[in-house]
């Protein structure tokens, strides 16, 4: 699986991104999709995931109620719509891929085996 991640950009506080993220391979819906996100200084982080089979997703406490994931499995597309975006929101943004992982390790970056090149979210105060 090939991942692009896309839709980075520069917002104001309070504003609004959607990033995408387009997966090739054909068994697409086998696959839990996942953004992290990495700020300046920082390791990467867990911000959110969309379980392969039945569509649960999961959110890091600091985005719960503003940000959504959603998967098109027909377009091979997940999207990262983000609310009330806050200057700590600050980072790359990497979509990352694996078809077997567990729900216990969702968190942890080193679980999974594809990732995008990343996209840069700036928020400024």
């Amino acid at each position: 699986v090939q991942l692009q991640a896309s839709g980075g950009g520069l917002v104001q506080a309070g504003g609004s991104l959607r990033l995408s993220c387009v997966a090739s391979g054909r068994t697409f819906k086998d696959y839990t999709m996942t953004w992290f996100r990495q700020a300046p200084g920082k390791e990467r982080e867990f911000v959110a995931a969309i379980h392969r089979s039945a569509g649960n997703t999961y959110y890091t406490d600091s985005v719960k109620g503003r940000f959504i994931i959603s998967r098109d499995t027909a377009k091979n597309m997940v999207y990262l719509q983000m609310n009330r975006l806050e200057p700590e929101d600050t980072a790359v943004y990497y979509c990352a891929a694996d078809r077997s992982i567990i729900l216990s390790s969702l968190r942890y970056a080193s679980m999974y085996d594809y990732w995008g090149q990343g996209t840069l979210v700036t928020v400024s105060s």
